[in-house]
């Protein structure tokens, strides 16, 4: 009883959230568009299936991901105890954490793999480019990009050291990415580490960073805790864009080992001796010889 009467408050406050959404779009398409929705009843009836999904999502996120980010957090960094004083101990090495970073990188890459928004975005970049940009590698790349920034992420919560040395030297890093990175796949980049920070990967990101710094010694879950998702946001832009870049080396060397194999073949035909053409008249060809 008391699990539907969170939902019905959860649905009522989804309600709310989205009705400014349809005001919108409703005031366009009668006013200004002028012209009636096709398929009214589809379109009520979706809208009636996306608040009930939504609803149960926010809710399955409060009971569900945000506790299991947070225990897996608190578990992973719970303090070791000396057996022979059992005394907590204060000052422990980064390199004690490896489990921590293991598992925010497998948590990283998992969760960008299932993000809706990274697929709905890798099948509109394939579709767009006529099949350039593969839609797998595209989201394999970001879920990379993420890995490695929510693992440096917990590793900058272990050590303490400010959050802004790292965003400026990794924005100074996409910058420099921008200017020799191919034009088809710069705007894409920076759109893709916009949408892994959505519905499935915020909860659990949030809950780890928060648990990481509520449990480690001399860490403020509010100074420390979070920025963890501004790690999961600016690492796969620098990892989308090192793919096209090296994906673009590999084609220019393709290209230049077979221009390369042309020469030599053009090369070889050209040092061979000619045959002499043989004659219709066989006598003429006996005094040649």
């Amino acid at each position: 009883m008391a699990l539907l009467l969170e939902f019905l408050t959860t649905l009522k406050n989804t309600v709310v959230d989205v009705l400014p959404i349809l005001s919108i779009i409703l005031v366009f398409q009668l006013l200004v568009i002028r012209k009636p929705i096709p398929h009214i009843k589809q379109v009520g009836f979706g809208f009636i299936y996306v608040l009930i999904g939504l609803a149960l999502f926010l809710l399955g996120l409060e009971k569900a991901l945000f506790p299991l980010g947070k225990m897996m957090a608190k578990q992973l960094t719970a303090p070791e105890f000396i057996h022979a004083g059992e005394q907590i101990l204060t000052n422990v090495h980064w390199s004690d954490y490896t489990w921590v970073y293991i598992f925010a990188a497998a948590i990283g890459f998992s969760t960008t793999i299932a993000e809706p928004s990274l697929i709905a975005v890798a099948i509109k970049a394939e579709e767009v480019s006529g099949g350039a940009i593969n839609a797998n590698n595209l989201r394999i790349s970001v879920a990379i990009g993420v890995a490695i920034g929510i693992a440096l992420g917990s590793y900058r919560i272990v050590v303490g050291h400010p959050i802004h040395y790292y965003i400026i030297s990794g924005y100074v890093v996409v910058v420099i990415q921008t200017f020799f990175c191919p034009k088809l796949v710069a705007p894409l980049a920076y759109d893709s580490g916009g949408v892994t920070t959505s519905t499935v990967t915020v909860p659990l990101v949030a809950a780890l960073g928060l648990g990481l710094a509520s449990t480690i010694p001399g860490r403020s879950p509010l100074i420390d805790g979070f920025g963890l998702i501004a790690f999961a946001s600016l690492f796969p832009i620098i990892a989308v864009m090192a793919y096209a870049q090296l994906t673009q080396a590999k084609a220019r060397q393709a290209e230049r080992y077979g221009e390369k194999r042309k020469r030599i073949k053009i090369n070889k035909r050209s040092l061979q001796p000619k045959k002499q053409e043989s004659s219709k008249n066989p006598i003429q060809d006996k005094k040649n010889r």
